[in-house]
């Protein structure tokens, strides 16, 4: 069971759970006597990333072993009513990286192109002060 420790954070570790489990944890109802949790925008950043991991686990699918475990960080794992996204990361395969396969083959899932590890790529959004993948 999840439960926030005193200064507001996860204890270390990995909480492995599908998508769905995540829709309905913590991370997303909030802890209990919590008004201001906002879960209407917390379930919205995971069905936002609902979309990117079904594109990640399509391209699983084409090429086994070339992408394995996503991890999922940042303002959104902590006791912060309204984090300003989640932050995220995956292993893979080098070569399959490095030679932008991974990335050729993930934007061609994905109808806005979005899938780019280029930093000039990335732009400002108004409810963020890092810049986010181009949409």
């Amino acid at each position: 069971m999840l439960a926030f420790n005193s200064d507001g954070l996860l204890p270390p570790g990995d909480y492995p759970m599908t998508l769905d489990v995540l829709k309905q944890s913590l991370l997303v109802v909030g802890p209990p006597d919590t008004p201001n949790w906002n879960r209407r925008w917390r379930h919205l950043l995971v069905c936002n990333l609902e979309i990117l991991c079904k594109q990640l686990f399509h391209v699983q699918d084409l090429y086994p072993g070339k992408i394995s475990n996503i991890y999922i960080d940042g303002s959104f794992v902590e006791d912060k009513e309204n984090p300003n996204d989640i932050d995220g990361y995956f292993e893979c395969d080098y070569k399959f990286f490095a030679t932008r396969q991974l990335q050729d083959e993930l934007n061609r899932l994905d109808p806005h192109k979005t899938w780019t590890w280029n930093n000039e790529s990335r732009r400002s959004h108004y409810i963020s002060t890092k810049k986010q993948l181009p949409n």
